[in-house]
């Protein structure tokens, strides 16, 4: 008997499901594939209101993941993403911030539990395809670097998934993006390092998710507790379209016959 087409995407915190996949869940939304959105932190470690940041008087962390969640689930509506699995972990903050050293913190809970939990979801859902970070998490956060491993883990140990990805910023457009944004006079206070995102040559996969773009701004805007993740948006439009309209992927594995330069992460499967 097929499985119904499913995708799931596991994230590490409320708002990384936009930048990086929040196209590709739009897109096979709208296609009919069943999409799974689980996110493993409450967000804790994010800005509180008015922008007081973690360990700042003030700040509330219960309260911003309580915002953070609602924000989440206000994302994923818009997304038409059909399940939001929350598995509750608490935010690990970024690399060498004190809440490292929570016991509680997602990137020190034992992989076994974690992993077991996402393995749970695995079985129940049965994706062909998973999406995650690299084993760098991206940029580094614990966090997302957690997310890989679980995701690979469970991934091992159900033997479910018939392709798993990575999302992957290519350099090359990086550059592109942030000189176009220079040549524009656009005031950023990012300005990210020649070696940040992925080698164009990893590049597996790149999705065409124009027809999604004004969606997932407004998938971004939801997360607006978070205004510093959202400085795209202060883009002008035309840049806005040119970061938001391909989703690039290096695929980890694939159990079927697909091609190696792919524009579909379901190639094989359909």
């Amino acid at each position: 008997m097929n499985r119904e087409l499913t995708l799931m995407a596991v994230h590490a915190h409320p708002d990384d499901e936009v930048l990086g996949t929040g196209g590709l869940l739009a897109r096979c939304a709208a296609e009919g594939v069943r999409t799974v959105l689980v996110t493993c932190t409450n967000g804790e470690q994010g800005d509180d209101s008015g922008g007081v940041k973690p360990g700042e008087p003030g700040h509330d962390s219960a309260e911003v993941a309580q915002r953070r969640l609602a924000e989440l689930r206000a994302s994923a509506d818009l997304l038409g993403i059909d399940h939001l699995e929350l598995l509750g972990y608490r935010d690990s903050g970024m690399a060498g911030w004190e809440a490292n050293d929570d016991p509680d913190a997602f990137a020190n809970v034992p992989l076994d539990e974690s992993a077991g939990r996402l393995a749970e979801l695995m079985e129940h859902y049965r994706p062909q395809v998973v999406v995650t970070y690299d084993e760098n998490g991206g940029y580094g956060h614990p966090d997302h670097i957690q997310a890989h491993r679980i995701a690979l883990a469970a991934a091992e140990k159900t033997g479910v998934p018939d392709k798993l990805y990575f999302a992957a910023i290519p350099r090359s457009g990086v550059r592109r993006m942030f000189d176009s944004v220079r040549e524009a006079g656009v005031e950023i206070d990012f300005d990210p390092p020649e070696d940040f995102g992925t080698p164009d040559e990893l590049i597996t996969s790149t999705v065409d998710v124009s027809a999604h773009v004004d969606v997932k701004r407004e998938a971004l805007r939801a997360h607006a507790s978070q205004g510093e993740n959202i400085f795209l948006l202060r883009l002008p439009d035309e840049m806005q379209r040119m970061a938001f309209s391909f989703e690039a992927f290096v695929r980890h594995y694939c159990r079927v016959q697909a091609p190696d330069k792919e524009d579909d992460l379901f190639a094989g499967l359909r």
